[in-house]
């Protein structure tokens, strides 16, 4: 018989932030196959029979390609083990989740798949809404990285509303986001760039689009980028940026 592949959402990295759902997986797992951003102590927790492969990607790094990662799930489930697939974040939030359950599933392989915690839904941890009544209606969650590229077309339409706007390894393009949005908001919308979000030495810096790119050499990369009147609702906003001001 197969083995099974279980994609398994591994948080946006702090590794107490996996579920407990997520936690057994990783103990039971013959083969964990894991991404970059994955947090090293999570595959503490991996069983003492089974084996870590990493297969991360990194923007502008050599990676393994994801047509070689679909093959080794194959491969190992046919061989009867139980394939984890490790990813940072969510497994279905631009982390290729639906590609691997296919490619597995043309082979006869079942899949299961264990949500974890978006870098999305760390704007709230440090006291950021995305949504606030009277403010704002919706918030857009968009990738700054298409495959061709470019910057996506949904950014220009977010640009146009007046949604709160998560963007997504969004960091090397950060001017020409903020060139965007000054095309259809004022200069003043209030923007902040989470950097290395849950981690230890995470940041929030605040500006707006008229200077929030100037700041990105003050961010790391995982980082993302939130702009919207909403960010103004951050106890500490309107301080940090008038003292910005003063100096």
């Amino acid at each position: 018989m197969p083995g099974k592949l279980i994609l398994v959402g591994a948080g946006p990295g702090d590794p107490e932030l996996i579920s407990v759902k997520g936690l057994k997986a990783i103990q039971q797992a013959d083969i964990i196959l894991y991404d970059a951003l994955v947090h090293p102590e999570l595959l503490e927790n991996a069983g003492p029979e089974g084996e870590n492969i990493y297969v991360g990607k990194r923007g502008g790094l050599r990676s393994v390609k994801q047509q070689l990662i679909n093959e080794m799930i194959v491969e190992h489930a046919l061989a009867g083990k139980n394939v984890v697939r490790l990813k940072g974040g969510d497994p279905f939030v631009f982390a290729r989740g639906r590609e691997e359950i296919d490619y597995a599933a043309n082979f006869g392989i079942v899949s299961e798949i264990i949500p974890g915690i978006s870098s999305v839904n760390l704007a709230g941890s440090y006291g950021i809404p995305l949504t606030v009544r009277g403010i704002n209606e919706s918030f857009w969650v968009v990738t700054a990285t298409t495959s061709s590229g470019e910057l996506s077309n949904d950014l220009t339409l977010a640009a146009q509303s007046s949604a709160t706007v998560v963007i997504l390894m969004g960091l090397r393009k950060i001017d020409r986001i903020a060139r965007l949005f000054s095309k259809f908001r004022s200069a003043d919308t209030p923007a902040v760039i989470i950097s290395r979000g849950s981690h230890p030495d995470g940041k929030v810096i605040f500006g707006k689009v008229a200077d929030i790119s100037g700041k990105k050499e003050e961010a790391e990369s995982p980082a993302m980028i939130i702009i919207g009147k909403a960010v103004s609702t951050h106890p500490d906003y309107n301080a940090i940026i008038n003292s910005l001001i003063e100096n």
